[in-house]
């Protein structure tokens, strides 16, 4: 059975969970090179263009609209549990299968100890990293960065030793959630995955309410009127370049004091009981996919 997964470059912070998560979660050589059966985790990965005669086992994953919607009942597809409701109305599946995404079982795994000395942290979604200025932002408006390609294990013990994840990346929040660290969910630019953002909160009953932070550069700015990037050599110059300089000090201190004032705002947390039936509703779900997938996986 083969372990697929998105691999971002730079990495993405969510997607790299499914690296070592699982190992703690199923018997070991489960997971191999055989991809006549694909496993398919945290990500937003139900999607079309998988081989048609593959079988496909989705424990915990969702649709994120980046492909046109499969056929998931053609008879390859094997649901053990997806993201949230949206997923489970927009695939016809019952909605007993919409428990969690499932980063939340990192709570039934080895945990790194929670980073000391950390008050709020901001999280950019991975793509930022490249557009934005958000570690200059942070810098200035004295919060702790939150890398999302740094080393996954890394980042989760700085999100458990925060008190307040501010978050552009959807991952931020379901993480910290799952480790019971109050998060603020924020929107930088024009387009925000929000399809996937409400799936994930519906299956917890949150009220998602993303708020609105200050673009940290002219190209973010530039992006979160138009919806789109200008990333043309004459674009840059124009949003990057010496002319632009005055303005993106301006932008990047407006951030700054943006992020402030965000973080004196109402957190978000999911209720212990919501997140704790989640856990043992998706870890039930995991043990059943064993029982019934092992035996063929794992040589004798």
């Amino acid at each position: 059975m083969k372990h697929f997964f998105f691999r971002g470059d730079p990495p993405n912070f969510g997607d790299e969970i499914n690296a070592t998560m699982w190992k703690h979660l199923l018997p070991e050589g489960m997971l191999d090179d055989d991809e006549s059966t694909l496993f398919l985790g945290i990500g937003s990965i139900i999607q079309h263009g998988y081989d048609p005669k593959a079988r496909k086992v989705v424990v915990g994953s969702g649709y994120g609209g980046y492909t046109k919607k499969p056929d998931v009942h053609d008879g390859t597809w094997d649901f053990r549990f997806v993201r949230g409701p949206q997923t489970a109305e927009d695939m016809g599946l019952s909605p007993d299968l919409a428990i969690v995404d499932a980063a939340v079982l990192l709570r039934s795994t080895p945990l790194p100890a929670p980073a000391e000395g950390i008050d709020v942290a901001f999280m950019p979604h991975y793509e930022s990293l490249e557009r934005g200025n958000w570690k200059r932002v942070c810098e200035i408006a004295g919060v702790h960065f939150l890398d999302p390609s740094a080393p996954h294990e890394q980042t989760i013990a700085e999100i458990r030793g925060a008190n307040l994840v501010i978050t552009e990346a959807m991952h931020g929040a379901i993480v910290s959630d799952a480790m019971r660290t109050p998060w603020i969910g924020v929107r930088t630019m024009h387009h925000v995955h929000r399809y996937k953002w409400n799936d994930w909160a519906r299956s917890l009953d949150i009220d998602y309410q993303p708020v609105t932070l200050w673009p940290s550069n002219g190209r973010e700015a530039w992006a979160f009127t138009t919806g789109r990037w200008g990333s043309g050599p004459k674009a840059r110059m124009l949003l990057e370049g010496p002319i632009a300089a005055p303005a993106n000090f301006g932008l990047l201190h407006s951030s700054a004091r943006s992020m402030k004032r965000i973080a004196r705002g109402r957190p978000s947390l999911s209720s212990d009981a919501a997140i704790e039936r989640a856990t043992e509703r998706a870890l039930a779900a995991v043990n059943r996919f064993v029982r019934d997938y092992a035996d063929q996986s794992v040589p004798a």
